[in-house]
């Protein structure tokens, strides 16, 4: 490989999801994720951290983000995770990311940014919600002054040795004419394959996620050549170059499906996606804590929004138009005018089977959310227009924090991770 290439700094971010303790659970106002580790059990983070020891090469720098599911209990967090990372030995110089750390970034904003502008700077940098969450994953390497920021998530384990030489095969190349500023890798489920296999439900048939993604997987993981463009990405394998890390962000409008979300943003602003078919890891997601009709509903939201985005979109010189059907077979599939009809009918179904199950509340939140798909879900602003500021304010903080001597402090702060706790 080009000197050049091997030569660029890189920093994988790796965020960790942590609830209360078991016997509590969930609360009421709590942020919603997928699957977050109780803070009295140890999770797959010492695994994630540990299976680094496979990887070849080694030059690079780890930051572990420590998220909190609520305000109580994120000092309890930090200090669960600081003693996870002392007790792993990957042979990486491994940081870590808190609300501790962020709370002394703001501080440091607050003095030197100027009035409207910090707090534009301190709402970007939040430790809430997927889109936030994964914008920390991207501010972080910047500081650091990384080329590259590598996303991977804490459910998962590196088994192939050559990852990170794979990792940094295109990116910040130039390909037939297009530079290679984003590459994509994908999950290997427990079993080895990378298909999603989901025990299939009556309401699955209108509500066809898995089999549309199988569908675009086939396409584009399961054919040559290696290298193509991907309607799809997934948030735990992610490259990134500061080309586009620095002038896009996520939007934390989203609820959830932020990787997804982020690959239109991206597309919106000229930059493509490439997946890479011979870079994975191995993901091993633990249960699902909330309920389906939960879980649905988060991504009826998801996809309301980011039509109405696509359906927003002006004419803005040098923004490429982007339409649902540039994003088939999935997410493009609830990306169109049907999305309501698809609502109803999953959900209607949905209601039945919990109904079968003696479970009321579950179908009457089932059926809650067909009218809330046509009312709350919708967005009360332009999105487009929102992402464009966003997008201007971000690239605002990159500027910025990329000064040497903002960048220098808010580094200070960031490489004091383990030993400030």
């Amino acid at each position: 490989m080009n000197k050049k290439y091997m030569s660029m700094k890189l920093t994988i971010v790796i965020p960790s999801y942590w609830g209360r303790e078991s016997e509590v659970g969930w609360k009421e106002g709590d942020a919603i994720y997928d699957h977050t580790t109780p803070l009295d059990s140890e999770g797959t983070l010492l695994s994630a951290i540990q299976s680094i020891e496979r990887l070849e090469d080694k030059d690079f720098q780890l930051v572990i983000i420590a998220v909190a599911t609520a305000e109580e209990i994120e000092s309890k967090i930090e200090k669960k995770v600081a003693r996870i990372i002392k007790s792993a030995n990957p042979g990486v110089e491994v940081l870590l990311f808190g609300q501790s750390h962020l709370k002394q970034i703001h501080e440091l904003l607050r003095r030197d940014s100027e009035g409207k502008k910090a707090e534009e700077h301190i709402n970007l940098l939040q430790l809430r919600g997927y889109s936030n969450v994964r914008n920390l994953c991207m501010f972080i390497p910047h500081v650091l002054g990384s080329d590259v920021a590598v996303l991977i998530d804490d459910d998962e384990v590196f088994e192939d040795q050559e990852f990170m030489t794979k990792a940094r095969e295109f990116i910040g190349r130039k390909i037939g004419g297009i530079t290679i500023n984003a590459v994509a890798g994908y999950y290997l489920q427990p079993n080895g394959d990378y298909h999603v296999t989901k025990p299939y439900r009556p309401w699955m048939k209108y509500w066809d996620q898995y089999e549309r993604m199988n569908e675009a997987f086939d396409k584009v993981i399961g054919t040559e050549p290696r290298l193509k463009a991907t309607s799809f990405v997934f948030g735990g394998n992610m490259v990134i170059h500061r080309n586009l890390f620095t002038v896009v962000p996520f939007d934390p409008n989203v609820r959830r499906g932020e990787d997804i979300d982020f690959l239109i943003n991206a597309r919106m602003f000229g930059f493509h996606f490439f997946l890479d078919n011979q870079l994975s890891i191995k993901h091993l997601p633990p249960s699902k804590t909330h309920p389906t009709w939960m879980q649905l509903r988060e991504d009826i939201y998801r996809f309301i929004y980011e039509r109405a985005k696509i359906e927003t979109q002006n004419a803005v010189e040098g923004m490429p138009k982007v339409n649902p059907e540039d994003f088939d077979p999935y997410p493009g599939c609830f990306l169109k005018p049907d999305l309501e009809e698809k609502v109803e009918k999953a959900c209607k179904l949905l209601s039945e089977e919990y109904l079968a199950q003696g479970d009321r509340k579950g179908g009457e939140e089932a059926l809650n959310n067909i009218p809330l798909a046509r009312t709350d879900a919708l967005p009360k602003f332009d999105p487009f227009q929102k992402l464009c500021e966003l997008q201007k304010q971000w690239q605002e903080l990159m500027r910025f924090t990329g000064q040497k001597d903002i960048r220098s402090r808010i580094r200070d702060i960031i490489c004091n991770g383990v030993q400030g706790i």
